[in-house]
């Protein structure tokens, strides 16, 4: 995979709620991006094929402006469509070998690896570019995903993939995750759910520097 995508995985990981209407989800993720998140990813859970599409072009275009990448969730045909930086696969969808075969080289692929080593090694071996594991914290977007133990950071240092945390992370609790070596910190609701977007971004971002 080439350099520029490993260099962009790090620092904040923007991850949009679902159910905002699009022009307030733009205003929001403006304000992320303002704020210092380093990445974007596009969670639509809806079976509203054409809103979708509208909304992430728009996110596509919104990212550009800050020179960060947009991934699609889940959604590989989608990330094509509309020429994202990539996606973002869980375990129950498509390969992430298929979406390196569709989306080429150049894509950031990402794979939820929840709490294993074995799915962080399958991921690498078909060509993810990062890794994300999860849930530390308890989580308000998804309360049923399997915990998973802070100390398996340290051990898949050594697929040599940036490691991405997820899972009920917020601006206090987010150090615990820096000091095991995470690449970046994947974040809805803590974010999106501020009072003032841009600068709780800015909250998360300084604790990478």
């Amino acid at each position: 995979m080439n350099h520029q995508a490993s260099h962009a995985l790090s620092g904040l990981y923007a991850i949009t709620p679902d159910n905002r209407p699009m022009d307030q989800l733009l205003v929001d993720t403006r304000a992320a991006l303002q704020g210092g998140a380093n990445l974007v990813q596009f969670r639509d859970k809806s079976s509203n094929q054409s809103q979708r599409l509208k909304t992430a072009n728009a996110l596509v275009a919104l990212c550009a402006e800050f020179g960060k990448p947009l991934i699609i969730n889940d959604d590989i045909q989608l990330a094509a469509a509309t020429q994202a930086a990539g996606v973002h696969l869980g375990q129950q969808d498509s390969a992430v070998a298929e979406a390196r075969a569709t989306l080429g080289n150049d894509a950031i692929v990402g794979a939820t690896c929840h709490g294993s080593i074995e799915l962080a090694r399958q991921a690498q071996q078909q060509g993810a570019s990062y890794l994300a594991f999860g849930r530390f914290f308890d989580s308000l977007t998804k309360p049923d995903a399997p915990p998973a133990a802070i100390s398996i950071l340290t051990e898949v240092k050594m697929l040599g993939l940036p490691i991405v945390a997820i899972g009920g992370i917020t601006h206090l609790n987010a150090g615990q995750l820096l000091q095991h070596g995470v690449d970046a910190i994947a974040v809805v609701g803590a974010l999106y759910g501020a009072s003032d977007i841009q600068a709780r971004a800015n909250e998360f971002q300084q604790l990478f520097e």
